[in-house]
């Protein structure tokens, strides 16, 4: 298949991903499709393939303009004639991408919608031979999405104007309703849908209280030292106070958000995407056009306003396939936040749907059951087993008879008429005599003390789970007093038994999470050491193209290489993402760094399982003779004449004559021919009266199989 081979000759991969070949086949036929992938599942593969197989130009249409330039740079990296349009060129630069279109020398243009819908460019698009149009970021395009954007709701002109140019929309964050309103809002009548598995198994979800969260996050980033991430705040305020507190204990980090001039933003972002600055603290917003591939960890400082905000943030690691983190921190007052900005804020519509989105998202915050479950379950998609990737998972909880304490919570609530937010509760039950209970003679009522014993964070944990589980419920909109259900009812007059998971449970689950990252093993610590070596030859071939280290190699092509150890070009075309280009331009400096690596390994007398030989045969191809090379390894003689036989077995460039004579040759092979075990060398070297050494008749022996023919 033409396109297998694209794969393989541009990209670098030997099969596509679930799904991709699917998309790609329906785009050759010119068929409209919808396509819902999740991040970092490949999703550009589906019409980068076929724009290189059709004949005419392919437009994708995308918002962000940092996306585009490194989906371009990505492209070019690989040979493939690729341009964008957009604000962020000087005039000059842009007349020049014209030039091109016009001459047919691009295979694929990133535009944004509002360049596309210039009266200047219509009349260039009239001219041009457009193959394929690919919506990404298509969320952006309703109004139900989370990412709304009024420009895009102007794409609908292109399913009038090219009837016959195939549509492909795409994107990583739509539900059920979204995804209909796409269609809709393009016009496309009976599209081909591809909905892929939004399961992201490599990305482990935590969730913990948001109390002392500052302290368990510097445990978290201490103990994934050197690592990418990101922290998402909810105030400008925070980015910068959780930036500063990480730079105080020696930890580089940055802070972005929208109130920052152009140039410092730009800045950030670009140290960040360069690997010059590992951390950065920011609101939403940042991340919305990298497509930085080795970012290592997402935590969120508050939690997300809802589920669709919260898969797209944390999808923004992992994208090269290998582990990472995601660590949210769960208070109730983000969900009063939210809901307090939503009431009074005109320009939110549809209310309603974004305060159930936000109780959808306070209930995975909350779960003790399968995280990822909930997640998945939103989006359509049913996962049967338990991930076994989420705190929940690794960690299952264990309940116990929580009847005595719900009766608490809900006899207080009783007996304080409906009248008194969570916070408030807390302190009747605790017994605090602060001012607003003894205004409200609240220190009077029979219940006022009940729970002294249990802690604030105990109390607020219980709480929680009763709110989870349906025996209370929040108005909103009476300053978020707590109310009883026809739940509660039956735990305070009919005897129902209520089953709670204990607050030092949790607790100690807390440690387990923030500190989950095992020592490494002798071998894995070896290959840690070269993958970083790896990275440093990165970053400077990023640095000479003025590109993103990982448009040079993704960190999952690094890490390969740092494993399997790679002498050969031919052994480098066996690695996962080193296409042909790529194998051209950055392979000899890879294969140098790694046989420098192993070599000084051997020096130091750290033998590398599997490696042995290829060093013997990298000192052999450097000129040295067997004896030399057997004093610098100090190895023995007949050692290196089997490094060497090995070499040459797995086709390794060996002049056997130069070690073994021919008149040596002839005398092993004429023995050979009338013994019956040909593999003995000590029967061998007895019979030839011990004239010709254990080391050549192994290298003899490795000649005649391998020719199989006489010499």
């Amino acid at each position: 298949m033409q396109a297998q081979k694209i794969l393989k000759k541009y990209f670098g991969y030997d099969k596509f991903r679930p799904m991709q070949e699917e998309v790609i086949k329906t785009v050759l036929a010119k068929k409209d499709c919808l396509v819902l992938m999740p991040t970092g599942g490949g999703k550009s593969i589906t019409f980068q393939v076929p724009a290189l197989i059709m004949s005419g130009l392919t437009i994708v249409l995308s918002p962000l303009i940092a996306l585009m330039k490194d989906q371009v740079d990505s492209l070019k990296a690989s040979g493939i004639s690729a341009e964008y349009l957009n604000s962020s060129q000087t005039g000059k630069e842009q007349i020049a991408v014209e030039n091109k279109l016009n001459t047919g020398e691009i295979k694929l243009l990133y535009i944004s919608p509002e360049r596309l819908l210039t009266e200047n460019f219509y009349y260039i698009l009239q001219e041009l031979d457009v193959s394929l149009f690919a919506i990404d970021e298509a969320h952006c395009i309703s109004q139900w999405g989370h990412d709304f954007r009024p420009e895009y709701t102007k794409l609908k002109f292109l399913k009038h104007y090219y009837p016959k140019v195939p549509i492909i929309a795409l994107t990583a964050t739509a539900d059920k309703i979204t995804a209909r309103d796409i269609i809709k809002q393009l016009r496309i009548e009976n599209p081909i849908k591809f909905v892929a598995s939004f399961n992201r198994q490599n990305l482990s979800l935590n969730v913990l209280p948001g109390t002392g969260r500052m302290a368990k996050l510097l445990a978290f980033v201490k103990n994934r030292k050197g690592q990418s991430g990101i922290v998402y705040c909810l105030s400008r305020k925070s980015t910068e106070d959780v930036a500063a507190k990480l730079k105080a204990e020696g930890i580089d980090a940055a802070f972005y958000h929208a109130k920052l001039p152009r140039k410092k933003r730009s800045k950030v972002q670009e140290d960040f995407i360069n690997d010059n600055i590992p951390i950065v603290c920011a609101t939403i917003a940042f991340g919305m056009g990298i497509d930085k591939s080795n970012v290592r960890w997402v935590i969120h400082y508050n939690m997300p306003k809802n589920i669709e905000n919260y898969y797209q943030e944390i999808g923004r690691s992992g994208r090269d396939g290998l582990r990472s983190d995601t660590l949210m921190f769960y208070s109730y007052r983000d969900v009063m936040v939210y809901r307090d900005f939503i009431e009074k804020n005109d320009d939110h519509t549809n209310k309603e749907v974004e305060i159930a989105k936000l109780k959808r998202m306070q209930e995975l915050a909350e779960a003790q059951t399968c995280r990822r479950k909930i997640l998945l379950s939103y989006f359509g998609e049913y996962l049967e087993e338990d991930c076994g990737n989420c705190d929940v998972c690794k960690n299952p909880p264990k309940h116990f008879d929580g009847t005595i304490l719900a009766q608490k919570v809900l006899s207080a609530i009783y007996r304080l008429e409906e009248d008194v937010a969570m916070g408030l509760l807390i302190d009747f039950l605790r017994g605090s005599e602060k001012r607003e209970i003894l205004e409200k003679n609240y220190h009077k009522i029979k219940t006022h003390g009940a729970g002294r014993e249990i802690s604030y964070f105990d109390w607020q944990q219980i709480l929680l789970q009763l709110l989870n589980q349906g025996y209370i419920e929040i108005a909103y909109d009476q300053k978020n007093k707590l109310k009883l259900t026809k739940a509660s009812e039956n735990v305070l007059f009919r005897k129902a038994k209520v089953k709670l998971v204990k607050s030092d449970e949790i607790k100690r689950k807390q440690d387990d999470r923030i500190k989950d990252a095992k020592p490494l093993s002798k071998t894995q610590q070896i290959n840690n050491d070269l993958f970083e070596r790896l990275r440093i030859v990165r970053k400077e071939f990023a640095r000479r193209n003025n590109v993103a280290p990982y448009i040079i190699s993704t960190d999952a092509t690094l890490e390969e290489l740092s494993i399997e150890k790679p002498f050969t070009e031919e052994a480098l075309a066996n690695i996962s993402g080193m296409a042909e280009v790529r194998i051209k331009k950055y392979g000899n400096a890879y294969i140098s760094e790694i046989i420098n690596f192993v070599k000084e390994q051997d020096t130091e007398g750290k033998k590398i399982k599997g490696m042995t030989y290829l060093i013997t045969y990298q000192y052999y191809k450097e000129g040295l003779t067997v004896d030399e090379i057997s004093k610098k390894r100090n190895l023995k003689d007949v050692t290196i004449f089997s490094h060497l036989a090995n070499a040459y077995t797995n086709g390794k460039d060996v002049d056997v004559f130069s070690l073994v004579s021919k008149p040596e040759m002839r005398k092993i092979y004429d023995l050979i021919k009338t013994i019956d075990d040909a593999s003995s060398l000590k029967l061998i070297y007895e019979r030839l009266n011990q004239e010709i050494s254990y080391g050549k008749i192994r290298l003899a022996i490795s000649y005649i199989e391998k020719l199989n023919i006489k010499p």
